[in-house]
């Protein structure tokens, strides 16, 4: 006979028994991540030990994920979904008085974002680097969300406001692209090494400012160079 107990997906009545629930809920995926502190990969940790780590019996894992995969799916939406909030709160924290001030204030957020969830951000690099399939489509998944939250940003810029669609999700793309690896760098950072920590930030500043400069010239072949390209392709 199996130890598994049939899985319950947590209410939302907000009773004393669903608190203790999420509570324990995040016990769990609290316990994957510092499992993870070294150099341990997702798809080395067994349930046992993630539930011992908790301080819950093994029995009580199926109450809240019914296997390691949907454990790990979960830690990819807290990653994601908390940086996401976290950049919103950059852009919303007050009026843009320039371009260059946008792209330090979302660079420094990232940063700080990063320092404080080292190894959610670890986790998320190890996974599309050699997770299993599942695991890099959900991050994936994840990263283009965030992408289209990004070109919708973009596309309410006035130098930006007669881009298409296509165009707007490119930029929005190789915007992500320099987070990522700005994150990826920044994990690699050495403790109290603050200069090493500016200079990533300052580099992905400039990246950015760089992809920025570039767009003042995109709409005019966009508009005609690849145009005329398309016309006569038909």
């Amino acid at each position: 006979m199996s130890e598994r107990e049939p899985f319950e997906a947590p209410s939302r009545d907000g009773g004393g028994r669903d608190s203790r629930g999420q509570r324990t809920r995040q016990a769990l995926q609290d316990a994957a991540f510092r499992l993870m502190e070294g150099d341990k990969s997702f798809s080395a940790l067994s349930l046992r030990e993630v539930a011992r780590e908790a301080g819950v019996v093994p029995t009580a894992f199926y109450r809240h994920f019914r296997d390691m995969k949907e454990l790990g799916l979960a830690l990819v939406d807290e990653t994601m979904r908390t940086l996401r909030q976290a950049i919103r709160a950059a852009r919303s924290a007050g009026p843009v008085v320039s371009e260059e001030q946008a792209i330090r204030s979302a660079v420094e957020t990232l940063a700080r974002h990063v320092q404080a969830h080292r190894l959610h951000f670890r986790f998320i690099a190890r996974e599309l680097a050699s997770g299993r399939t599942a695991m890099r489509q959900a991050i994936r998944h994840e990263v283009d969300l965030f992408l289209r939250e990004l070109a919708l940003d973009l596309s309410r810029m006035p130098a930006l406001i007669q881009w298409s669609t296509e165009d707007l999700q490119m930029m929005a793309s190789l915007i992500v692209n320099i987070l990522i690896d700005t994150a990826e760098q920044l994990l690699d950072v050495p403790a109290r090494r603050p200069e090493a920590e500016e200079a990533v930030i300052r580099m992905a500043e400039k990246q950015l400012r760089l992809i920025m400069l570039a767009a003042t010239l995109w709409p005019q072949e966009s508009a005609a160079g690849l145009a005329a390209r398309d016309g006569k392709g038909q």
